[in-house]
């Protein structure tokens, strides 16, 4: 537990912060001289992704046992990043209405706490993480956050995280219109890199591990889909300018690269860069989950926007960050072998 905020110090609270994207993004804000207050619950996150700081303070426990006595656990707070949620779509699909209470429920909790969270029961300035999943079936080449979306029916588990997704957005700029809130909202595209896993569905760690074990890479369909990967080291830049900048309060953002690859050449190049001699072998969608799941053909982020805003530019080489997830894995396969 820490002790109330008693200097003019920024303090960070990031939820899911022992994540994959949170972990990362807690090393940066404490680069960058911010206290840090993660908490998770690490159902996903692990606390080997944290460093040892003396200014973070871990909350291990689920976010929903912290809210309601934020003040005394946490302290104030200047800025929250809400990243806990379902992660993956093997997880959705697996365990669809905890997904879904998760992704909804906790963070119309979450937004009704930052209103009093900040220095003296002001309002936390708030970052919400959200999903190009929002996007649904659009058909177009690419996604801006002003288009319409299309979903699948209900009886299809796949599109109800896309539809938790676009409703904590929609509470979020609520809170924002009508009770100012000072919010963005992030829809992250194929965030990539170290410190990911594959036990969630993530297609690029599945293939990484994959490819070092000598193991075929499994493809979905017939490769041919399209999505652009983004090193997660560029990406978490982005939050703090984002929640920062007046001018991005109450709006929606996307951030992601902008080059598209398709599965199977992604599954070639993984091959390349770790010099496995692998084979690729593809299996049908409905083989892999008989319950119905849909897949895209394409997802193109529009980055106009965050370009604008902020200068984003994606620039890690994609051959750079699979070969750092490759040392991370084959490391972590090591320690897990040795006695």
């Amino acid at each position: 537990m820490t002790e109330p905020q008693t200097n003019q110090r920024t303090h960070a609270l990031v939820t899911g912060g022992a994540g994959f994207i949170g972990s990362h993004l807690t090393e940066l804000l404490l680069a960058q001289g911010i206290r840090v207050t993660v908490v998770d619950n690490l159902s996903t996150g692990r606390l080997s992704n944290l460093p040892n700081h003396a200014d973070l303070t871990v909350i291990e426990t689920d976010l929903g046992e912290v809210l309601p006595t934020m003040e005394s656990r946490v302290g104030p707070v200047d800025h929250i990043y809400h990243l806990a949620a379902a992660v993956g779509v093997k997880l959705v699909m697996d365990k669809p209405a905890e997904a879904i209470e998760t992704n909804v429920a906790l963070t119309a909790d979450l937004l009704t706490a930052a209103l009093t969270a900040g220095p003296s029961n002001t309002p936390a300035r708030t970052l919400i993480a959200s999903s190009s999943e929002v996007y649904g079936k659009g058909t177009g080449e690419v996604f801006s956050e002003d288009d319409d979306v299309v979903y699948g029916p209900t009886t299809v588990t796949r599109w109800s995280y896309a539809a938790s997704k676009a409703l904590d957005a929609h509470l979020a700029l609520a809170h924002h219109r009508d009770r100012g809130l000072p919010v963005v909202v992030v829809r992250f595209f194929n965030t990539v890199g170290p410190r990911q896993v594959g036990d969630y569905g993530m297609v690029l760690p599945r293939f990484v591990a994959a490819a070092l074990a000598g193991e075929p890479l499994t493809v979905f369909g017939d490769g041919s889909q399209s999505r652009c990967f983004a090193d997660v080291r560029d990406v978490v830049t982005t939050l703090p300018k984002l929640i920062t900048n007046d001018t991005c309060l109450g709006r929606v953002f996307n951030i992601g690269a902008d080059t598209p690859i398709t599965i199977r050449k992604l599954a070639e190049t993984v091959l390349r860069v770790t010099g496995s001699s692998s084979d690729v072998v593809t299996m049908p969608f409905d083989a892999a989950d008989p319950q119905g799941f849909e897949d895209l053909k394409r997802r193109r982020p529009d980055l106009t926007r965050s370009k604008s805003a902020i200068g984003f530019e994606a620039g890690t080489p994609l051959e750079t960050t699979i070969a750092d997830l490759a040392d991370v894995l084959a490391a972590g396969a090591r320690a897990a072998a040795s006695p």
